[in-house]
């Protein structure tokens, strides 16, 4: 039965590569555009936040909300606002690409030994210079890994955005699924899967870099 499964995917990716490769490169640009908007809305108001924690529970809390909420009710929910396509998909892989970044960034800043933003007072540093020279260098570590677990959770997600029109991976595998087509599923299944250990490898090489030599084990 295994075998028989894996000619069906062999199969299929010889037959249909084209369609395969066209889907993969929907699903990562999808990827890379949802993330992109992501990092620029979360990383500064991550950094915005330590400067007005009192606001942070709030703010943070509302992005955990969104993270709560179904991937797939989401993504029917901006329909009636947008329509159907990479626009409403964008949209809602965006919000769900939040929490980790913000409560990373924010998490990160924080947790900078307050022995160093002493010195660099001391040294004479502006409130913007203590920011870009001491605290994001030693939180940028904690902020990678929350664009790390980011990036896989929309990779996943994405495969849902096919829903909406937006492409993607997931098209192969609910053409599979409505045709009882296992090698059809496998070949948007397995792509998705390797796309996301390959970003997450991508991202663990620019994590470790990222942190401070003294800081790495």
């Amino acid at each position: 039965m295994g075998s028989n499964i894996f000619k069906e995917f062999f199969d299929t990716l010889v037959q249909r590569w084209p369609m395969v490769i066209d889907s993969l490169a929907s699903h990562m640009w999808l990827t890379l555009i949802s993330i992109g908007f992501a990092v620029l809305i979360a990383v500064p108001l991550g950094v915005l936040l330590t400067r007005y924690r009192k606001f942070s529970g709030f703010i943070i809390g509302i992005a955990s909300v969104f993270q709560t909420i179904p991937s797939l009710a989401l993504l029917g929910f901006m329909i009636p606002f947008f329509g159907i396509g990479t626009t409403p998909a964008i949209i809602a892989l965006t919000i769900y690409g939040l929490l980790p970044i913000l409560r990373n960034t924010y998490t990160g800043i924080v947790g900078v030994d307050d022995g160093a933003i002493e010195a660099g007072k001391g040294m004479g540093m502006t409130s913007w210079q203590i920011l870009y020279m001491i605290e994001i260098p030693l939180s940028l570590s904690i902020i990678m890994a929350g664009i790390r677990t980011a990036t896989v959770l929309i990779i996943g997600v994405t495969t849902l955005a096919s829903l909406i029109g937006a492409g993607g991976l997931g098209d192969l595998i609910f053409r599979g699924i409505s045709s009882v087509n296992s090698g059809l599923i496998l070949a948007g299944a397995v792509p998705a899967a390797l796309l996301a250990l390959l970003f997450d490898y991508i991202l663990k090489y620019f994590e470790t870099k990222a942190t401070p030599k003294g800081l790495r084990e």
